[in-house]
């Protein structure tokens, strides 16, 4: 399952998780999937997509940044692609209904 993960740094201060990330690596557990990130231009937000099979495998790397300074939302997502293949057969249902008025 996908995640977004919106990392918050205290203060708009990168710097200590920056500093955590080159001393230690990012501290992901086995199972845990790092995709990519983006950061803010102000420094307030982090955006991860992460991926992994078990929710817990995200708690334990949340609680792995204790004391950093920084806090998480995370959010399940869905790629748009799959969306897109769920929402098909209501959109052709849609244009059959539109059609019969």
């Amino acid at each position: 399952m996908l995640f977004m993960v919106v990392e918050r740094f205290k203060d708009q201060d990168p710097i200590p998780v920056y500093a955590q990330v080159e001393a230690s690596g990012r501290r992901l557990p086995p199972g845990l999937t790092y995709h990519a990130s983006w950061i803010e231009p102000n420094f307030d937000r982090c955006f991860q997509l992460m991926e992994c099979d078990d929710a817990t495998l995200l708690q334990q790397w949340v609680l792995s940044w204790r004391g950093t300074g920084v806090s998480f939302e995370i959010v399940p997502v869905v790629p748009s692609i799959a969306t897109r293949q769920t929402v098909a057969p209501f959109l052709a249902a849609a244009k059959k209904k539109r059609k019969k008025r």
